[in-house]
């Protein structure tokens, strides 16, 4: 071996998976993008081998105690791995749903930003909006001499402020320290032996620590007076002028000095929502409260109460809580049967809310047995009954879902969805709270933060200096991804794949690691070709700085940005798994494979010249203003091809999925996701359904696969339980089921894989044992079609199974859309938690497509490209169009300018992301973008269409 492949991770022998015992040399610390068709074994070679070599690798440097807990990781199907340092995955697939995580949690910016703010914030009073003051033991004496010289002075501890007690035995506490006199309730008093208050009123207490005159022989004296002040106040006291009888405060708290107000001394705790130090106690910390909608409390006014008009009660019957309301309607002169909307708002809100009334009970007579038959209770309302219901911790599970029916998730009241204590919004910088930072795109967040240092004084500089480098350094390598439209307040849990696979890179390149295999998946997915180069050029200074960056890539920019381009094919499958070409990319796009033909021009989608009318019937939105949305009125025309594109976080995905869908989700469905905000729709009774095609995981768990997830393995059951021997063994459709008892293997319960809880690692799948991975036990095993088990067709290709079942045409139609969608490759048992993003949404595309359509169906696709070769985008397309040509409409959100330039119609929105987007800049055919001279796509999509 040559000194040359020390600079090289060797692969020999790699059959993971498709992979045929493949040897490859890959060159370390350069930017190497494995490509080829969709299946074709990049996944298998970059992560189930390099991956999972360099995991088992780490996982065997642990120590023999700690390994016993974990066990041992099955070795890749790999003769040898040289050369490979350690490595880090960055995926797609970890998208954190819980509703605390945020932007500014995730990359660390808010954890500095809540440093800064508890070291260098200043306080302001909520009540009057001026500064806070605090002193030190120093400064209250320089004050007092400073403000009051020559002044007869009384320095007094208060020890109780504003409460109730008779404080017999506090008096008789500050007698044995030997303090004579107490100002209480305003008035100095002399302590005596068994003094007591009246213990029902409230009180104030004041012990009088001494009595003297400001002078300056008087300072020691002063001095020491002013410590015992403030040890037995517990940082507070108070002079009282001896001649105005005036009552001046100090604190080493932050104190407002107008009102009497003070705050702790914040921490970083402080400024935390996840924390009970900083949470608003309202919300806990999650800017959002379930509260009553009485839209769907009340769903028709016309309807009497009795009738059923309050959809939490139904209609009259015998239970106690309609007794109740009965009696209390009969009591208050309110009529139940009158429809709602004649009941006066006094009347109305009497029977939602209660009277509040809790001394004046209610009896109740009920003829029911399952009532007792006299009940004495108060009627507390409808909607405090049900808030009872839903936060009480003995309501059952149903209860709890059966009560939030008739709520929604709305904004927090108190801290109006900031999530923290008024106290903690009420801590500034430059007149800014966390909260407000914390709302900013991150562009505009950075420049804030540019010359942050001027508007500063010299102490808050030297405290703030290193923590304002690590959030500048962190909010740059987010902008150098291409998130710059992202705010730090942001859920996770509304993050793209490819938004939150970028947040992880920065993170990363923030890290400043060296020596590392960094393996990455699609980092381009979601990125308009405007932002490419941004994130070309982090993955080059990640690899500048000493690091071996493996992307899987289907991106031509980034192939052509590479320093050694791997094509792996020549197709999907069992008919992949070969190294086609290596090299650079000069030396790739040299060599006549198909993705060499792609990159250098001699194939190009071919583009539907015909393009499509329509119906001439259109869905029309007006006034879409959700998150950046300005006010849009946007028409959708139907029967045709629609791509919606713009720069990333421009609005697509608020238009689209979060107002557009919703409204048709509820016309076809009566669902109950709400829509963002808009005035006005038309056009709705054009339409009889709506499908989403996202990304979402087709299941969660290896129980779920291809074959149930689109129905067809219900009609495979069918097929074996109808064989001869079946019918004579007695087995049933059920028996080939792995979810039920009998027929699956009783060790793995028909998983074919067993979990190993590994604690503070991710769990860990392994074969069955008894069944060695194939689910089912010996018996139903014993049965074969064609020579096959029912474990056979589960471990067949789509492109096999299609042949195989083309004698069954009900079987034979579903399964072939799989193949039409560019799935062939894919097995029918193929555990959905193995499939990629965009393999699950073609997944459900082809699930879809074998079901029969109107001719009057929307559907919309998110970013459907993600994970597709060039040649697989041709395959898409076909099927889209054919969709588009029975008289469906098809709504594509996309990037993708082999796409855009196919649409029968475009909506381009921007101009920018975040804040300097949510306007349409265009609508129409791709011919007509190409004239105007207004937003980056038009300018991409030109040169696209000149090639």
């Amino acid at each position: 071996m040559g000194k040359t492949d020390n600079n090289k991770i060797i692969i020999s022998g790699a059959r993971e998976h498709n992979l045929k015992n493949i040897d490859l040399k890959i060159p370390k610390n350069k930017l190497v993008v494995f490509t080829g068709v969709s299946g074709s074994g990049k996944s298998s070679l970059a992560f189930d081998t390099i991956y999972n070599e360099g995991q088992r690798r780490y996982m065997e440097s642990f120590g023999a105690y700690a390994r016993q807990f974990i066990g041992d990781m099955e070795r890749p199907e790999v003769d040898k791995i040289t050369g490979l340092s350690p490595v880090i995955s960055i995926e797609q697939k970890t998208t954190n749903k819980n509703p605390r995580s945020t932007v500014g949690t995730v990359t660390e910016v808010y954890d500095f930003l809540r440093l800064l703010y508890a070291r260098i914030g200043e306080a302001y009073s909520y009540n009057t909006g001026k500064k806070m003051v605090k002193f030190s033991e120093e400064e209250i004496v320089e004050n007092i001499f400073e403000k009051y010289p020559n002044e007869k002075i009384v320095l007094l501890a208060p020890v109780v402020r504003g409460r109730k007690g008779h404080y017999r035995e506090l008096f008789e506490d500050i007698r044995k320290r030997g303090y004579v006199k107490a100002r209480i309730d305003g008035e100095i008093a002399e302590l005596k032996p068994n003094m007591q208050l009246d213990r029902y009123k409230i009180h104030d207490i004041e012990i009088v620590i001494d009595r003297l005159q400001v002078v300056e022989n008087m300072r020691l004296r002063i001095s020491q007076g002013v410590q015992q002040s403030l040890k037995l106040g517990k940082d507070l006291m108070f002079i009282l002028l001896h001649d105005s009888a005036k009552l001046v405060q100090y604190s080493r708290l932050l104190v407002c000095e107008d009102t009497g107000i003070s705050y702790e001394e914040p921490s970083p705790n402080s400024f935390s929502f996840n924390s009970p130090y900083g949470a608003c106690p309202h919300c806990k910390g999650l800017g959002e409260v379930f509260a009553i909608n009485l839209d769907i409390l009340l769903p028709d006014k016309k309807l009497s109460v009795k009738k059923g008009g309050i959809a939490a009660l139904g209609e009259e019957r015998s239970a106690s809580v309609f007794q109740q309301i009965v009696l209390f309607a009969r009591r208050n002169k309110i009529s139940l049967d009158i429809p709602i909307e004649k009941l006066s708002e006094k009347e109305l809100d009497l029977l939602l809310y209660g009277d509040g009334d809790a001394s004046r009970s209610i009896e109740v007579n009920a003829d029911d047995d399952t009532v007792p038959q006299t009940y004495t209770g108060v009627y507390e309302g409808i909607i405090p009954m049900l808030k009872r219901w839903f936060s009480s911790s003995g309501s059952s599970d149903y209860l709890r879902e059966w009560t939030q029916r008739f709520m929604d998730l709305k904004s927090c009241p108190v801290c109006e969805g900031q999530r923290l204590k008024k106290e903690s919004l009420w801590f500034k910088i430059n007149k800014k709270n966390i909260s407000e930072l914390g709302k900013l795109n991150l562009d505009k967040l950075a420049a804030w933060f540019t010359d942050i240092e001027k508007r500063l004084s010299e102490k808050q500089n030297t405290i703030a200096k290193d923590i304002l480098k690590e959030i500048r350094e962190r909010l740059d390598f987010l902008l150098n991804v291409g998130l710059n439209y992202l705010s730090l307040d942001r859920p996770t849990r509304t993050l793209s794949g490819g938004e939150s696979q970028r947040i992880r890179l920065a993170t990363q390149i923030g890290s400043q690691l060296q020596g590392i295999t960094y393996i990455l998946d699609e980092p381009s997915i979601g990125l308009h070709q405007r932002d490419n180069h941004k994130l070309i050029s982090s993955l080059e200074n990640l690899r500048d700085i000493g690091n071996s960056i493996l992307v899987v890539e289907h991106d031509k920019d980034i192939m052509l940005a590479s320093d050694y381009l791997v094509d792996i094919g020549p197709r999907a499958g069992v008919h992949g798994g070969e190294i086609v070409v290596s090299g650079t990319p000069k030396e790739v796009m040299k060599a006549d494979t198909e993705t060499a033909q792609y990159l250098n021009g001699k194939k190009t989608m071919a583009v539907e010249k015909e393009k499509r009318e329509g119906n001439g019937k259109f869905i029309e939105i007006k006034g879409a203003s959700g998150n950046n949305l300005k006010n849009l009125h946007v028409k959708f025309p139907l029967g045709k091809l629609i791509v919606v594109t713009g720069v990333s976080g421009s609005g697509k995905s608020t238009l689209v999925n979060e107002t557009l869908y919703p409204i048709l989700s509820q016309y076809c469905y009566k669902s109950k996701t709400n829509p963002l905000k808009y005035k006005s729709v038309n056009g709705l009774e054009h339409i009889d359904k709506v499908i989403e095609i996202d990304q979402s995981p087709i299941g969660r768990t290896p129980r779920s696969n291809p074959a149930t997830y689109c129905g067809f393995f219900t009609d495979i059951r069918a097929l074996f339980a109808s064989l001869p021997e079946s019918k004579i063994r007695g087995y049933t459709a059920g028996r080939f089921s792995f979810n039920v008892k009998g027929g699956r293997c009783d060790v793995c319960e028909g998983a074919g894989t067993r979990v190993i809880e590994m604690n503070f690692l991710p769990d860990v799948y392994v074969h069955c044992e008894k069944c060695n991975g194939k689910r089912y036990n010996r018996e139903t095993l014993e049965i074969r079609y064609k020579g096959k088990s029912i474990s056979d067709v589960l471990n067949m290709t789509v492109d096999d199974a299609v042949e195989f079942f083309q004698a069954i045409p009900s079987l034979y139609r579903k399964i072939k859309v799989l193949q039409d969608v560019g799935l062939g490759y894919i097995t029918l048992g193929q555990s959905a938690v193995t499939l990629s993003g965009g393999e699950a949404q073609r997944v459900k595309l082809g699930t879809e497509l074998s079901k029969k359509d109107t001719g009057k169906t929307f559907y919309i696709l998110d970013e459907p490209t993600t994970g597709l070769h060039f040649s697989d985008i041709v395959l898409l397309m076909n099927v889209l169009n054919k969709l588009v040509n029975r008289g469906n409409t098809v709504l594509i959100i996309e990037h993708n300018m082999d796409v855009i330039k196919s649409a029968d119609h475009i909506i381009d929105i921007g101009p920018e992301g975040g804040d300097g987007g949510g306007e349409i800049i265009f609508e129409g055919t791709p011919e007509e973008m190409i004239k105007i001279k207004k937003g980056y796509t038009a300018r991409f999509l030109k040169a696209e269409m000149k090639h």
